[in-house]
């Protein structure tokens, strides 16, 4: 590579964010970071600009904190701020960026999103929700600007990596695999009861606490369904999950010949990062590989669909089509922060996702504002049943 590639990261203090900074760090010489930008932690994010001398800074909700005089005392010297969605909307889109990873989670990402793709950005995906929501949205945004949508989520960058320019045709299915999350040993008869704490203990991966549960419950393998099927371009019948605990194969592909293809690194998140960044290109990563040298197993199960109903839901949204996808992500969101703050047991979390999918009526939406709209929507249903 000639030049330095320019990154803009949108949810640098993440984990996903933290990863990505590793990946930077490890490749001064390939990658630059132009442009960070958080939800609300103004002095982790300063802390970033400063250590990478990052010119374009911003928060999706500033604070009283991101005063004037106290911005040109946090930021580096000569850094722009940019405030809310439209600030942060304005920096993906004209700073100057080849990149822009999308690492924050939440529907806040969704406009900046497509301010980038229109402004003509190669796009790093690792927000699920922005597929789950506005799949169809983004990805006719991306065809119509010519952008390129890359995978971050290791499942998703593992197909990526697998199908390698496959023609559609020649492929049978895709193979997400799943860790089981906290969970997958637990006697279903025992879930009723389990804690909080306990969903947080992920087996394999170091992750936000919403994910983490999703991991326990299956939403984020559901949701990874859905972004598959706008990612890929495949029918969802020709997506399918398995268990695979050890966390080393990160997702497969059958091609109609029987033959399979699948990736395997350990379990973090830098792999999928740098592909997505220096991808075409390739360098050596910054944390250790695999060793063949150690005995290894790699063990693969099906789901059981009466210890992850959650899965269920979202395949039956996803065949729903329209809007049904925006309501289980949503109704799932509000469900996971009311069982952190222990107001439900950690079973009524598939309850409420599919007592929303049947209240809130299945649209075609048009447009943005439209797609948001039913979001609140079922935000709020969510919440009265949370609240009877």
């Amino acid at each position: 590579m000639s030049s330095r590639r320019r990154i803009v990261l949108l949810g640098a203090t993440g984990s996903i964010g933290s990863s990505t900074l590793r990946v930077i760090e490890g490749h001064r010489d390939r990658l630059e970071l132009v442009g960070v930008v958080a939800r609300s932690r103004l002095d982790e994010l300063a802390q970033i600009a400063r250590r990478f001398d990052v010119p374009h800074v911003g928060l999706y909700e500033p604070g009283s904190e991101a005063a004037p005089e106290r911005l040109a005392h946090l930021l580096p010297k000569g850094a722009r701020f940019y405030r809310g969605i439209d600030g942060v909307s304005e920096l993906a889109a004209t700073t100057g960026a080849d990149v822009v990873l999308v690492a924050s989670s939440g529907t806040a990402a969704l406009r900046p999103t497509l301010a980038a793709i229109q402004a003509g950005k190669t796009i790093a995906l690792a927000n699920k929700e922005i597929l789950v929501l506005a799949g169809r949205l983004v990805t006719d945004a991306a065809r119509t600007h010519g952008v390129r949508l890359i995978p971050v989520d290791s499942e998703h960058n593992a197909i990526f990596q697998c199908l390698d320019g496959a023609h559609p045709r020649h492929i049978r299915r895709l193979v997400l695999t799943a860790s089981g999350g906290a969970f997958r040993d637990t006697p279903t008869e025992q879930l009723a009861h389990v804690t909080p704490e306990q969903a947080l203990a992920h087996p394999n991966w170091s992750m936000g606490p919403k994910i983490t549960v999703d991991s326990a419950t299956m939403a984020n393998k559901g949701l990874e369904v859905i972004e598959a099927r706008w990612l890929f371009n495949v029918t969802p019948g020709q997506i399918d999950v398995v268990i695979h605990p050890q966390s080393i194969v990160h997702s497969m592909v059958e091609f109609v010949d029987g033959s399979i293809l699948a990736q395997l690194s350990p379990p973090s998140m830098t792999f999928a990062i740098q592909h997505a960044l220096l991808h075409p290109d390739r360098a050596p990563g910054v944390v250790p590989t695999l060793d063949f040298s150690q005995v290894m197993r790699l063990e693969f199960r099906p789901c059981e669909t009466d210890r992850y109903p959650c899965l269920a839901l979202a395949r039956e949204a996803l065949a729903a089509g329209g809007t049904a996808t925006a309501v289980y992500n949503a109704a799932n969101e509000v469900a996971v922060a009311a069982f952190l703050a222990r107001r439900i047991a950690f079973l009524e979390i598939p309850a409420i996702v599919r007592t929303s999918l049947g209240t809130i009526p299945v649209r075609e939406a048009s447009n943005l504002e439209e797609i948001l709209a039913v979001e609140q929507e079922a935000r709020a249903a969510a919440d009265r049943l949370i609240s009877r």
